[in-house]
């Protein structure tokens, strides 16, 4: 018992420096340590997946065929992932095409063509994708020092088809993105305010009328941008003669991509829940008590240090802070159907900082701050909150590696205690009394 006591002062002290407000400059500093720490666990988590050239989650395979092009930049390389064609064909009609996605274009960076889990007509699209996807872009950042504002992604074919989707319901992780020759579906396009889209068919391309619907989809991000001056960035090109197969009229759609680098905090977002949910997009998350449906859309813009929610299809919404998006050193108004649901100056904390970058996996979205809004009211700064785990009422505590695996679980807090003191690492931990506390804390 004294030593659980010992231990549990020892973390009530080091939690107290965690959330220690920062000014302006030794938030900066203080930046610059989180991600290198980041970047140091995570790297470790990720030698076998490099080494081995395969992703693998949740018992599917992800194998990587790529290239490395040209000297590294200043601020990394470009991550180009380029995904092939086939879909609902034989595995050797599939690998031929992955083999000929690999050397299909040439940018300079890395370029990435992986191989489909699955030889299904909508094998890159399903939900999984996104988390493998995850996993290949994080890589990338801690074993390549990619920057992660330039990572592009492309498709052709069954490959288009997946860009169709991966763009707008991933378009926080794009700086620009290509489809080729893909059937849009009923993909939504209105996320994609911020992330260029180069959209390529051969006017001859009638099979499942890809020509027309792609046009009718080019004209939507016609109307897009007209709605919205300066956004949804777009090229439509419907090449005169050619087929499914355009003879390579497309590669000049890596010269123009290569202009974008993504803003990871645009002062507007548009974010609609497409078929796979998500919980966090560019500068928002949701809380764990709030559950995302299809459809779901949450639209705001940043002016001068005023946050401007135009639509909220949530009880709650957490907004991330950071000195690029507004001036931290002043007080932070966030505003709601003619409301001010929040007007506070808020704190740089190093623990904000962690929380974002552990949840969020790309250092680009490590915030020094945040504030959890109510569309009623009642706004709240909510940093890492480790109160729940003192509780009389745990019922379960789970905990999970960085890259979201399951490594331990009990009832009781002690047990806890001793294995997180043991592991001394950071590690992600859910704690279930009525409702489920998210920790991110260092042992």
């Amino acid at each position: 018992m004294k030593r659980h006591i010992i231990l549990a002062i020892g973390l009530f002290i080091g939690y107290a420096l965690f959330a220690q407000p920062l000014d302006k400059s030794e938030a900066e500093s203080v930046k610059r340590q989180v991600i290198s720490e980041w970047k140091s666990q995570m790297s470790s988590l990720y030698d076998d997946a490099y080494k081995e050239h395969i992703i693998r989650r949740d018992g599917l395979n992800l194998p990587l065929g790529y290239i490395i092009r040209g000297a590294e930049p200043a601020g990394g390389r470009s991550l180009w992932i380029s995904m092939h064609g086939g879909g609902n064909a034989p595995k050797e009609t599939n690998d031929e095409q992955w083999m000929n996605q690999i050397y299909l274009y040439e940018p300079q960076g890395i370029y990435v063509a992986p191989r489909a889990p699955w030889d299904d007509w909508d094998m890159w699209f399903k939900a999984p994708i996104d988390s493998l996807f995850q996993d290949l872009i994080t890589m990338m950042i801690v074993k390549e020092n990619i920057n992660p504002d330039k990572v592009y992604i492309l498709g052709y074919s069954a490959g288009g088809d997946g860009v169709w989707r991966l763009a707008p319901r991933l378009a926080d992780h794009w700086a620009a993105a290509s489809m080729m020759a893909g059937h849009p579906g009923d993909v939504g396009l209105r996320n994609l305010v911020n992330t260029p889209f180069s959209i390529w068919v051969g006017a001859l391309d009638s099979a499942y009328d890809r020509n027309k619907e792609v046009k009718k989809r080019g004209d939507e991000m016609d109307a897009l941008s007209n709605a919205v001056p300066g956004k949804y960035i777009h090229q439509t090109n419907i090449v005169a003669g050619k087929g499914h197969w355009m003879d390579q009229a497309d590669t000049v759609a890596i010269s123009w991509m290569s202009r974008f680098t993504r803003d990871p905090h645009p002062k507007q977002i548009i974010w609609t829940q497409e078929e796979c949910l998500r919980n966090a997009f560019y500068w928002v998350s949701l809380p764990s008590s709030v559950k995302p449906v299809r459809g779901n859309t949450f639209d705001a813009k940043i002016d001068g240090n005023t946050i401007i929610i135009d639509k909220m299809d949530y009880d709650e919404i957490t907004i991330w802070l950071d000195d690029d998006m507004l001036d931290l050193s002043e007080p932070v108004t966030i505003q709601y159907d003619g409301r001010t649901l929040f007007k506070q100056k808020v704190e740089r904390t190093k623990a904000s900082m962690e929380q974002s970058i552990y949840e969020r996996k790309d250092p680009s979205f490590c915030f020094p701050a945040n504030v959890t809004v109510s569309k009623y009211g009642n706004a709240s700064v909510k940093e890492v909150d480790n109160s729940l785990l003192w509780s009389d009422d745990i019922q379960r505590i789970e905990v999970y590696d960085l890259l979201g695996r399951s490594i331990f679980t009990t009832t009781q807090r002690d047990e806890y205690l001793q294995f997180a003191e043991n592991l001394n690492q950071f590690h992600v931990v859910k704690i279930y009394t009525g409702t489920i506390c998210k920790v991110e804390t260092r042992k």
